[in-house]
């Protein structure tokens, strides 16, 4: 039974634009030249971005936050990560992560700078260059203070100061402190974190290659290595090198997964990963409408081939995203039938086209 387009557009256009705001004319202007076309009306819509008046009060929401902490806390870093970033989110109202970054002192790879550099053959494989930014920081003096304990006050100043800024503010999550601002209207999650570098973040001098430890408040530890900003680079530079189709592609699945009547147990990272893992060449140059054809197609290639399905890895490149995970691959066989049902209609549909 074919879907109902007209009004799964309208659910989408609901979730981008909850308080009715006029959207961008040439993005209006466009979708009349296609609403004969239900289908169409509802791909195009599905991959659009949220208004920017929409993002900018998330982005104020998490800069009220980011103040209020600036007059307390000390030697701290203060970044943003998550689909507000890339401009992935498909909900007007997205509540948006706010990084608290120690930066009294950092963790780093000394295991794996101290192989490359105590074996020759690997070695031998980093210009010298590199092999002396690897040496450099194995002479760096090391941190003298407790670590832990400076996350765990940046933690409980944090949970102190939020609390007594706002009315609506969370202290229970191990990970996070969400708040909530009533006059904006938006919810900031505020995580407390360290760098970590890698060796590809010390050969590369850092920036977007750091990486970061979230601090868990009820573990009093440390937590595995994320590279947030790695990933929000790769995809913002692919995007806007394939003229904003990769966004495009990552919204429409996470349009399908928010209307589906099944859970699909899809978070955004994997749906980041799946499409990143597409070749640009085979869409760069596509219609609208024709990056479903290239979303179905990488979706039932992962679903029926293991070897494709092990080689997903995570935007950033560090973990595997369905390699011994069966029930990843069963989830995306329900967001394959998903897209599968608008392959069809398309391909029926193809004379409005």
């Amino acid at each position: 039974m074919p879907k109902n387009y007209k009004t799964l557009a309208q659910s989408v256009r609901a979730r981008l634009n909850p308080e009715g705001l006029l959207f961008e004319k040439a993005f209006t202007d466009e979708l009349s030249t296609i609403s004969y076309s239900d289908i169409l009306v509802y791909i195009r819509t599905a991959m659009k971005g949220v208004p920017p008046e929409y993002t900018q009060r998330s982005m104020d929401a998490g800069e009220k936050v980011k103040g209020h902490l600036k007059k307390e806390l000390t030697d701290v870093t203060y970044k943003y990560q998550g689909s507000v970033m890339t401009n992935t989110h498909i909900k007007g109202s997205s509540d948006i992560d706010l990084l608290a970054i120690c930066d009294k002192f950092y963790h780093w790879d000394w295991l794996e700078v101290g192989q490359i550099l105590n074996n020759p053959a690997r070695k031998q494989n980093y210009y010298s260059s590199q092999v002396e930014k690897l040496e450099r920081e194995t002479k760096m003096s090391k941190y003298q203070g407790d670590s832990i304990q400076d996350l765990r006050n940046n933690r409980l100043i944090s949970e102190r100061v939020l609390s007594n800024t706002y009315q609506i503010c969370d202290i229970l999550k191990p990970k996070a402190i969400k708040i909530k601002n009533l006059n904006l209207n938006r919810e900031v999650d505020t995580v407390i974190a360290n760098w970590y570098d890698s060796v590809s973040s010390i050969i590369s001098d850092k920036g977007d290659n750091r990486g970061i430890q979230v601090y868990n408040k009820d573990t009093n530890s440390r937590g595995e290595v994320g590279f947030p900003f790695l990933s929000i680079s790769r995809i913002n530079t692919r995007s806007s090198s394939t003229n904003g189709r990769l966004k495009r592609m990552i919204r429409f699945l996470k349009n399908i997964k928010e209307d589906s009547d099944n859970n699909i147990k899809l978070n955004s990272f994997e749906i980041n990963a799946i499409c990143y893992d597409i070749e640009p060449s085979t869409y760069i140059n596509l219609n609208f409408y024709e990056l479903v054809f290239i979303i179905y197609k990488q979706l039932k290639s992962i679903v029926n081939s293991e070897l494709h399905a092990n080689r997903i890895v995570s935007v950033d490149g560090t973990e595997p995203i369905f390699r011994g995970k069966p029930e990843k691959v069963d989830n995306l066989r329900l967001i394959l039938s998903e897209v599968e049902s608008i392959y069809y209609d398309l391909i029926i549909n193809k004379k409005a086209i």
